[in-house]
């Protein structure tokens, strides 16, 4: 359900995707360095957005070096250590990453899921007690989650709250968030993110969830009756386009509330453009057909 949120990067100048690449790096190594290498597999782009968001607001100057990775040991690269804001979204990476696993054994009964989560348990472990009651409210929402998804909800904007409200709490760190009115409009920015992503995953899943006969929200609020599933996802296309528009223009709004003190450039491009070409690469709507490659 994750690593729908990237960049636009032909819009991106240099320095600003060297920037973008920086954060993602450190928020790579800072798991490396605390959690070990297996678990940087888990590594996604929302959690760069996470840290680059937070980051943005605050006066503080990152510690930018250049560095040698594992997966390109032959050509350093910039990345940016030793920082609380690229360590916190380090470690919602590694948290979400395993309530994933954790639902995939639960629904599936993956086996392969169940063997990731002991690679997860010492690190999980120590992250439940350092973040104990935003995990309390995480378990809460995936709670919500599944049993919407047990009892069949057929209403997209109820099957997708539980996610919304998981994502506006760990956009809303108060740690990072220096007033209540900072605070309520990260909160929001959080919430509309989660259910964007929510909605446009479930889009992205509906034929795999049909063969699967798995529950997805829009099969049963649009009443799916077996027919051919492209043209199911093409007679809810404008439906589900609406929703999701709705949603980043909300993004939008709240993120131009913010004081942002530096990123705004990049936080722009991913809000106004790559959230958005993402959308319609999804909803394979305009020129939009290709999935964005890993930078």
């Amino acid at each position: 359900m994750f690593g729908y949120i990237l960049p636009e990067k032909p819009e991106l100048k240099i320095r600003e995707f060297e920037i973008f690449r920086a954060y993602y790096c450190g928020v790579c190594k800072s798991i490396a360095k605390r959690h070990g290498n297996i678990l940087r597999m888990t590594l996604n782009y929302d959690s760069t957005f996470l840290a680059l968001l937070l980051s943005s607001m605050l006066d503080d100057k990152v510690s930018i070096k250049k560095e040698r990775c594992i997966a390109h040991p032959t050509k350093k690269s910039f990345v940016i250590r030793n920082n609380d804001l690229i360590d916190y979204a380090s470690d919602m990476n590694v948290i979400l990453a395993y309530y994933n696993l954790e639902d995939n054994w639960r629904d599936e009964k993956s086996v392969l899921s169940a063997a990731a989560m002991l690679l997860f348990k010492t690190s999980y472990k120590k992250l439940h007690k350092k973040y104990f009651e935003k995990c309390d409210i995480i378990e809460k929402r995936l709670q919500e989650l599944s049993k919407i998804e047990r009892e069949k909800c057929s209403s997209m904007d109820k099957a997708a709250e539980p996610f919304a409200k998981l994502m506006e709490e760990i956009t809303a760190d108060k740690c990072f968030c220096k007033d209540s009115k900072t605070e309520e409009i990260m909160r929001w920015i959080g919430y509309n993110i989660g259910k964007w992503i929510y909605i446009i995953d479930a889009y992205d899943d509906i034929e795999k969830d049909i063969k699967k006969k798995a529950y997805n929200p829009f099969i049963y609020q649009y009443n799916y009756l077996g027919e051919d599933v492209d043209s199911f996802k093409s007679r809810i296309k404008d439906k589900v386009e609406f929703n999701l528009t709705q949603t980043l223009s909300q993004i939008a709004r709240s993120f131009e509330l913010l004081n942002i003190k530096n990123n705004s450039g990049i936080l722009e491009n991913i809000i106004y453009m790559g959230m958005l070409k993402k959308t319609e690469q999804i909803l394979k709507i305009g020129s939009c057909r290709k999935v964005e490659k890993s930078i």
